[in-house]
């Protein structure tokens, strides 16, 4: 018998109010669970676009920047 024929047979037994909250209890799992998949797909999706980008830089792309290049910073006040 497979678990979800398990779970079926194990509920016809349960009163109506328990056997509703068994089904609560599954559809919270079922959420937790989708929601875990999602994230899974999600990472897989920024790495697959990492691995396409990575290495597509124009050959006008400066890469002689220097700190130098950079701006300065403001220097703080401080408030009173």
């Amino acid at each position: 018998m497979s678990v979800a024929e398990n779970l079926y047979h194990h509920s016809r037994n349960l009163p109506d109010q328990a056997a509703h909250e068994a089904l609560d209890f599954i559809q919270f799992l079922e959420q937790c669970y989708a929601d875990k998949a999602t994230l899974r797909s999600r990472s897989k999706d920024t790495e697959s676009f990492l691995a396409a980008v990575a290495g597509t830089l124009g050959d006008d792309f400066p890469n002689d920047i220097t700190g130098d290049d950079l701006g300065k910073d403001a220097p703080r006040t401080e408030f009173g």
